[in-house]
């Protein structure tokens, strides 16, 4: 992983985890919420940190930190197809 690559994914999960904690203890969040936190331009260019967010997310799943969701229940990150959902770890 590049430097660059790195450095996005450790801003991703502080997003994660900050986004989290702003909200109600059984609240969830969108991956976009997070790349939408990191990006700085004005434009759709935090698009491009969907996949990311999604990786910092599972990474995030691995360290107990989080789960993600999809209908509102926990799926293992390798089986998430489509949309998900970040929430705290219960």
């Amino acid at each position: 992983m590049a430097d660059t690559e790195r450095q996005n994914g450790r801003r991703l999960e502080r997003a994660i985890m900050e986004l989290l904690e702003r909200r109600g203890p059984t609240a969830s969040i969108c991956p976009s919420d997070a790349a939408r936190a990191v990006y700085e331009g004005d434009d759709d260019g935090w698009r491009a940190l969907m996949e990311p967010a999604r990786h910092a997310a599972r990474r995030l799943v691995t360290a107990g930190e989080v789960e993600i969701t999809q209908a509102g229940r926990p799926v293992e990150p390798a089986e998430a197809r489509g949309p998900i959902r970040i929430r705290r770890a219960r």
